[in-house]
């Protein structure tokens, strides 16, 4: 029950997961008051006139009831590859969820087209426990893990990935997320479960949560950039053109007119063409321009 009462407002999976047990558990759950994010920790509220508190296992040991969850219990949960969350107030702990991200069917071919475009690395940094974040890595192919950090902990790896490489983006979708964003070559938010401050953050938005987007956008981004450099190199090569022939007496001001008003028809019908579906978008192009439980993850380009 205050779990769900925590969880009450918000959109994230998670969230929806806690609400959606508590509704066939028939419970009825009121939104808990003065309810607060504890970034890379958890949440706390106001539940009638006690103070409640929902997070991980660190969340618990820092307010002094960590040893109040049986260690055999947490072994059992993270060897798993599930996350503990622990429920609480004031005077210790009253529960422990276990919870586990579900992988989507199409990652593992997510992450394979991504490092079939060029993509050097891809890492996962996530608050999560290692065991989990583990876990899920060798079952989608992700060639790095960065787990149990905080959102400073983010900005650091961010940081990290910038001096190695030519282009990072980071993908992301909540509030711990937006200053490793905002670090990053390019931000990329999952706009239908992202957070504000994540979407504000990114220089790019998803319109959906669906991390297949990924490959699409960056095959988008590459043939948008070649159909850029088409237009720049047809428009010089009119206007030399034009200035060679009226070098030689050649060029009319009604011909120049008409060269002109052409090659910004012809500019606008080929940059139409990304208007057109393509189903091998994302398929590898060549070039390293870019326009993230793997929502959370840094791509990184070679120089």
């Amino acid at each position: 029950m205050r779990a769900a009462a925590l969880e009450a407002r918000s959109s994230h999976p998670l969230a929806r997961a806690i609400l959606s047990r508590a509704e066939q558990d028939g419970l009825s759950v009121s939104a808990a008051d003065n309810t607060r994010t504890v970034p890379g920790r958890g949440l706390e509220g106001d539940m009638g006139d006690q103070s409640i508190w929902l997070g991980s296992d660190r969340f618990a040991e820092e307010k002094g009831f960590g040893s109040a969850i049986p260690s055999d219990l947490r072994d059992r949960i993270e060897g798993a590859g599930n996350t503990l969350v622990a429920v609480g107030d004031a005077a210790g702990v009253s529960g422990v969820l276990e919870l586990r991200d579900r992988i989507r069917p199409d990652a593992k071919g997510i992450v394979a087209r991504l490092h079939a475009q060029g993509v050097k690395k891809i890492v996962m940094l996530t608050g999560d426990n290692t065991a989990t974040a583990k876990a899920v890595a060798a079952q989608v192919g992700i060639d790095e893990v960065r787990a149990e950090l905080l959102p400073e902990d983010k900005v650091t790896a961010i940081e990290e990935l910038v001096t190695q490489y030519g282009t990072v983006a980071m993908i992301g979708d909540g509030v711990n997320d937006a200053p490793a964003m905002a670090r990053a070559h390019y931000g990329i938010a999952m706009g239908a479960v992202g957070s504000d401050a994540a979407i504000e953050t990114a220089d790019i938005a998803l319109m959906t949560d669906d991390i297949g987007k990924v490959p699409w956008l960056i095959g988008h981004s590459r043939r948008t950039m070649a159909i850029i450099k088409q237009n720049i190199g047809l428009s010089l090569a009119t206007k030399a053109a034009f200035v060679v022939a009226t070098a030689f007496g050649m060029a009319s001001m009604w011909g120049a007119i008409a060269a002109d008003v052409g090659v910004s028809l012809l500019v606008v019908t080929n940059a139409l063409r990304l208007l057109r579906a393509r189903d091998n978008d994302d398929e590898p192009r060549g070039g390293d321009e870019v326009g993230e439980e793997m929502a959370k993850a840094a791509l990184a380009h070679g120089h």
